[in-house]
């Protein structure tokens, strides 16, 4: 193969919803290119793309798949990703790389959820769109409704390059109004029949040309002067124009194909090819520290990792992109990420499990490197005295949360490695080591997301593991102040142990006035504040103790020891043993002995003290509560929040945004359990939702009462 300018590279996400055709595209791509002689098909098991095992028996994507395709003197570098929601992460990496999006639509079902979705993501990212609309020879295919409905949902920036002659089984000729001219293509598809547009749609083709002409126009000045003074473009002009419009997303261009029939494949790469923006007429990257870096091959040389994978009979193949410079085969780097150097030896064109060895790669070419010493998914590696370092892929949060553990306690550690390297394949793919829950979490984009992560530690590791419920991490705080006192006292020959605490507790909020006067009972307290500790709490607000001892009735020096025994039952609260969270504590007085006080004693008896001050302050239960915000088309949406306030939900809102409903609710952590899998079920997989952390929030009376049930009753079984 041979070494690519930068200015002839063009880096394509290919995105869409499930079963849009994506892999089916990418296979009839690189047939047109001349890497493969027979195309494969995803019922058949033997595409290009679709080669992981995971990937075979569940019959699509499951992992992002590289490859390029040579075409017309230019390199386009693709990355097709998978379809479904659960592997959304695959998206953003892509689009992190990639230039532009290119996003099937499929012409029997119109704008789905994930067509909405992935389109939210590129406008995030602010990379150019190109729309196909793939299966037009569906038995539904209806290309005039889908492109309104893709004009109600993006809006009149979505302009048609071609129209299809026919829809369905028929399909099989359209017209350019790029071109103007009329594509028409034999049973088995591939090369076209160009020709002149038939009399009987020569006013539509002129129609749709001049709209096109005049949104080409409408992104140069030069082009705009020179349309209202002739009227026209030439085809190189408006090949101009609509590449600075895809670069600014002021135009979105559509084309029509049959990925399966290879027909218009070969248009849209002439396209794609012509049309699309170069790497270095794209916005520059910047690095962490906001320094913009051109992509020169002339530049320093920095290569930024963005994916990893573990394939059969190889090893682990680290994908790279090159942000600046030229790589050479054999260069050594520095790993700016991790510390240390790294030769890489080989490197490579990728073409889905297919590699070829290349000598250099400049500025915006993506290649790949195998079994390399120390690099990781999101490692930036330099050249000496270049000091660039990347991390511009940002990935969406976790919506779906199990415990995992090995099915022999002994194999935990052999796990804890799997995991480990999973999530380097895969970055959605969380692993926490709870030490709050004494439980191994994943969390994924969904119920599949994690399935397909146990299918692979089962049948590519060969590790029984089972999925069980995560726990909830609850929390506890009290409501008003309690008072109480406790002798810890133990006499066992020699020396004893002795401590005695009194103390006073109430919730803590930021701002409240300092402890003065306290009245339980007839009793009332008056308190001097001698010290005070501030102790902020890793799992959130604050434990706040202050020493009002007088007349010397604890030494000071017990008073760290009492403070470890409130902090004994903060993280171990006495209603169900979860964490506790702004108290304030007030140690007023108690006694000590002048030989069995030590710091043991004094450890327990704070720890008690507060125990039973604690239960006695009306104590509540938190719970963890998400922003829930569902996108959903509006036949579903009753179904949808119903499902929602059964699950404890308080609706925050509701409205339409760009012809589908959004949703927006608060909802307990603990009712979110299997929420994807109900979602897809009541909406038939056209729904999506996104979950962040918003508050911890007072669980309902019931809610409590079966929590403090449940705990006492573990307890009593240990």
């Amino acid at each position: 193969m041979k070494i690519y300018k930068t200015n002839e590279i063009k880096n394509i996400a290919l995105l869409g919803s499930k079963g849009s055709g994506k892999t089916t595209l990418a296979e009839s791509m690189i047939y047109e290119c001349g890497v493969i002689k027979r195309r494969g098909t995803v019922d058949a098991g033997n595409t290009v793309s679709d080669y992981f095992p995971v990937e075979k028996e569940y019959g699509y994507s499951v992992f992002s798949t590289v490859f390029n395709a040579e075409f017309n003197g230019k390199k386009l570098n693709i990355i097709d990703c998978p379809g479904a929601d659960d592997f959304v992460g695959n998206a953003y990496t892509a689009l992190g790389v990639c230039d532009m999006g290119l996003i099937l639509v499929d012409a029997q079902y119109g704008v789905e959820v994930g067509t909405e979705n992935i389109f939210r993501t590129t406008a995030k990212l602010k990379k150019p769109v190109i729309f196909g609309l793939n299966q037009m020879d569906g038995e539904k295919a209806d290309f005039d409704n889908v492109i309104e409905q893709m004009k109600e949902h993006f809006g009149p920036r979505v302009i048609q390059i071609q129209y299809p002659l026919e829809t369905g089984p028929n399909f099989h000729s359209m017209i350019d109004v790029l071109l103007m001219k009329k594509y028409e293509w034999g049973p088995d598809g591939g090369t076209p029949t160009i020709s002149e547009i038939p009399e009987d749609q020569l006013d539509k083709a002129r129609e749709l040309n001049q709209i096109l002409v005049e949104a080409a126009a409408e992104n140069d000045e030069t082009l705009m002067e020179k349309f209202f003074e002739q009227g026209s473009l030439t085809e190189d002009e408006m090949r101009e124009g609509i590449r600075k419009g895809l670069v600014d997303r002021s135009i979105y261009p559509v084309v029509v194909l049959s990925a399966a029939k290879d027909m218009g494949v070969r248009r849209l790469m002439e396209f794609l090819g012509n049309v699309c923006p170069f790497v270095n007429e794209m916005p520059a990257p910047k690095t962490v520290s906001g320094v913009e870096v051109k992509p020169e091959a002339a530049g320093p040389l920095s290569v930024f990792f963005f994916k990893t994978s573990v394939e059969p009979h190889i090893g682990e193949v680290s994908y790279f992109k090159v942000m600046s410079g030229t790589l050479k085969a054999g260069d050594d780097l520095e790993n700016v990420s991790r510390g240390g150097r790294e030769r890489l030896a080989q490197i490579f064109t990728v073409c889905g499990q297919l590699r070829t060895p290349i000598d250099a790669l400049e500025a915006g070419d993506i290649g790949a490197a195998v079994k390399l010493k120390d690099v990781r998914t999101g490692n930036t590696l330099d050249a000496k005295g270049c000091e660039y370092q990347f991390d511009f892929i940002k990935y969406p949060q976790p919506k779906y949360t199990r415990a995992i553990r090995p099915a022999s306690e002994s194999d935990a550690e052999k796990l804890a490695g799997i995991l480990t390297r999973m999530h380097e394949e895969d970055p959605t793919w969380i692993v926490e080591q709870s030490k709050e829950l004494k439980q191994t979490l994943v969390k994924g984009q969904g119920e599949f997301h994690l399935r397909t992560l146990k299918w692979r530690i089962e049948n590519n590791e060969k590790l029984p593991v089972e999925f069980i419920e995560q726990k909830i991490p609850y929390r506890e705080t009290i409501t008003k102040a309690a008072r109480a006192d406790y002798r810890h006292k133990k006499q066992s020959g020699g020396s004893g142990q002795f401590g005695e605490v009194h103390l006073i507790i109430e919730p803590y909020a930021e701002g409240m006035p300092e402890p003065d006067t306290y009245k339980f009972g007839n009793q009332e307290f008056k308190l001097n504040v001698r010290d005070k500790q501030e102790i902020p709490l890793e799992w959130g607000g604050k434990l706040v103790v202050y020493n009002c001892i007088v007349g010397g009735a604890i030494d000071a020096r017990f008073i760290p020891a009492i403070v470890k025994g409130l902090m004994d039952r903060m993280e171990q609260g006495p209603l169900t043993g979860s964490y506790a969270r702004d108290v304030r504590v007030m140690i007023y007085d108690g006694k000590m002995h002048p030989v069995d006080s030590n710091e043991i004693s004094f450890r327990l008896a704070g720890r008690n003290a507060f125990s039973q001050a604690f239960k006695a302050a009306n104590p509540k239960i938190l719970e963890p509560v998400y922003d829930v915000e569902v996108l959903t088309p509006g036949d579903t949406m009753g179904d949808v929040m119903s499902d929602l306030q059964s699950r404890r939900a308080i609706i925050m809102g509701m409205e339409s945004e760009n012809g589908i409903e959004k949703l927006s609710a608060k909802v307990p952590l603990k009712e979110m359990s299997s929420y994807s899998t109900s979602l897809s079920s009541i909406t038939g997989g056209r729904s999506s939702f996104t979950m962040e952390f918003s508050s911890y929030e007072l669980v309902p009376s019931d809610v409590q009462e079966k929590l403090l049930k449940e705990y006492a009753e573990t307890q009593t079984e240990e």
